[in-house]
């Protein structure tokens, strides 16, 4: 029997165009507004001013926007969704805001574990990045890095890195949402000879990403002991004249503090304040090591603190006075650092830790809790990064990012409070869906952005170039 011809493509295009307008006529002839995703059924964790949480409850998206958050018979009285996520026995929440975190390093992940800071950085990690940083590892060390965000629910980052310009068109495909800050340091890197050179490059960067949509481009001085006056100088005046975010590291270890001692008879954050670099455009990373004083310098200054719990312990960098921060009013965000020294690009496990870490380390189960950090996960971290307005809680107006994380499994039963679940039972692994500016990154665990087995197979083809570029070493 003949086969009947296949319709011309532009025939095709014809058919699911008028299939769309049938839809939307009938949405319109019912009374509702056509809108392009509706998720629904699920809890609702919304992170707005008052802390709302929906059970059930549901979320209409148009575009890039939220249009309402409310309970699934409202939403569905209003809206018709061209696609529609059932989301029963899930927790539907902002997408996660890792507030420092080093993406390509994730080639790294495992090389030299069980050292200290500064014998790891040395002796391992900046020898290791001389002879294998380059364009092609900071695209495959992005792209594996963003499937793994995806599949954990992060759905904004802050980076600090090289090649940032191939970081950022990686970023942008995989559609997640980044402040990325190119690497201002002072000794030759591979993409930068002297901080003169990371200074053109960044302002390149800055230029070219500028009112992109996902992008948001940044100045990144590794640190306070690695970058002279001169350079933060330079780096603060490219940011006022940009108005760009500034990345850096800040007390981190007793070593900075010892070495900014003994150079300005300051401590870091004192340093720092006295050649007015700080500011709220200002992300510190770490502050493990600061004083009262410096806690009321930040807070004057208005510059944010990206805490890192795990890499901070993983190191024995010591614990950041979060409470303290917290207390005087300082915005502080989770980030993960780098997966060579955490070792993963799970927020979950940052938002756990940071809850377990303090409690201890005060001697009171009342620190940190676990609306606490899910606030740094979320609304906090987007205060920190300056996006506040657009990004890190469910509400109509802002952008549509954000997440599903199953409440089905076994370690998720019984269920009495959802934001207590999200930081002390939940995983990476338990996340769902990923929305970021209205696109669906993962349906069912299915990223749609990335070609999960080519980025593997990618990182893993390079993972051998790295283990012999850096086998002596290593051994």
């Amino acid at each position: 029997m003949a086969r009947s011809p296949r319709p011309a493509p532009r025939v095709r295009l014809v058919v699911l165009l008028l299939l769309a307008v049938v839809a939307a006529s009938c949405a319109r002839l019912d009374g509702r507004r056509q809108v392009s995703l509706v998720i629904t059924g699920g809890d609702v964790v919304t992170m707005d001013a008052r802390r709302r949480v929906l059970s059930p409850g549901a979320v209409a998206v148009d575009g890039t926007d939220i249009v309402a958050v409310g309970s699934p018979e409202e939403i569905g009285r209003r809206f018709a969704g061209a696609e529609t996520i059932d989301a029963a026995r899930q927790v539907i929440m902002p997408g996660l805001v890792n507030t420092h975190t080093h993406a390509p390093m994730v080639m790294y992940r495992g090389l030299a574990d069980d050292l200290a800071l500064m014998d790891w950085l040395q002796k391992y990690i900046f020898p290791a990045e001389a002879k294998t940083v380059s364009p092609e590892m900071v695209r495959i060390g992005t792209r594996l890095a963003a499937l793994e965000m995806i599949q954990s629910g992060t759905t904004t980052y802050a980076d600090m890195y090289y090649f940032e310009e191939e970081e950022a068109r990686a970023a942008r495909a995989a559609g997640l949402r980044g402040v990325l800050g190119e690497t201002v340091i002072g000794f030759p890197v591979p993409d930068a000879k002297t901080p003169a050179d990371a200074l053109r490059r960044a302002e390149a960067f800055i230029r070219a990403f500028k009112g992109d949509a996902l992008i948001t481009p940044a100045l990144a001085p590794h640190s306070t002991y690695t970058v002279d006056e001169a350079s933060l100088r330079a780096v603060r005046a490219m940011a006022d004249r940009y108005h760009v975010p500034i990345l850096i590291h800040v007390a981190e270890t007793q070593d900075e503090v010892r070495i900014i001692g003994e150079r300005h008879h300051l401590t870091p954050v004192g340093w720092l304040a006295s050649i007015g670099f700080l500011g709220p455009d200002v992300v510190a990373a770490h502050g493990v090591w600061v004083t009262d004083d410096d806690i009321a310098i930040l807070r004057r200054t208005g510059t944010s603190v990206s805490h890192n719990p795990e890499s901070n312990m993983k190191l024995a960098s010591g614990i950041a006075p979060v409470p303290k921060m917290l207390a005087a009013g300082v915005t502080v965000g989770l980030g993960t650092d780098g997966a060579a020294s955490n070792n993963d690009l799970d927020m979950f496990g940052a938002m756990r830790q940071a809850a377990f870490l303090h409690k201890v380390a005060l001697g009171d189960p009342r620190v940190i809790p676990a609306e606490v950090a899910v606030e740094m996960a979320t609304i906090d971290g987007a205060r920190a990064l300056g996006l506040d307005r657009a990004i890190g809680s469910l509400e109509p107006g802002k952008r549509a990012d954000l997440i599903t994380v199953s409440m089905a499994g076994a370690r998720q039963t019984p269920m009495y409070n959802p934001v207590s679940h999200l930081v002390y039972v939940c995983r990476g692994g338990d996340v769902r869906t990923t929305v970021v500016n209205g696109r669906v990154l993962m349906r069912d665990r299915r990223v749609r952005t990335l070609d999960e087995r080519a980025v593997l197979a990618d990182a893993r083809a390079l993972a051998r170039k790295v283990r012999a570029a850096v086998a002596p070493a290593t051994r």
